[in-house]
């Protein structure tokens, strides 16, 4: 089956439900393992909260979010790493995945609507696009 599974998470539901049908995968074979990427979009954050944000609060933030998706793949005793990547989401994923030799990659579906995918596409397209290896996108 696959031997490496790239999930991307932001935190969201829509990423814990990616990370649970990588996790389910990842149980079908014996030397499955799973790399986690977290990519922290600096530049969501306006600029004064950059300069008064310390490094200790955002890593406090960025474990409660990951802290529920680290355990989808715990309790069935799944292989895996935490990697955690800054820069704009979409490219960085897609360089990742690329560099890596992922059999597959997992990532979840934000449900934009059409006009705004239309306008702006979303990350999931922009992975689903540009990676080399099968993408799985889970809604």
């Amino acid at each position: 089956m696959y031997k490496r599974i790239l999930v991307a998470v932001d935190g969201s539901e829509n990423s814990k439900r990616a990370a649970q049908h990588a996790a389910k995968l990842a149980t079908l074979g014996k030397e499955t393992h799973v790399e986690i990427l977290y990519v922290q979009d600096f530049e969501k954050i306006p600029s004064d909260a950059k300069q008064k944000a310390r490094t200790a609060t955002i890593d406090s933030e960025r474990r409660k979010r990951i802290a529920p998706i680290k355990g989808v793949f715990e309790q069935p005793r799944v292989s895996h790493e935490l990697i955690v990547k800054q820069g704009e989401p979409g490219s960085t994923i897609v360089s990742f995945a690329n560099r890596g030799g992922f059999d597959l990659v997992v990532i979840g579906s934000r449900g934009l609507n059409s006009f705004q995918e239309m306008v702006i596409g979303s990350v999931s397209q922009k992975v689903a696009k540009r990676v080399n290896a099968p993408v799985l996108i889970v809604k």
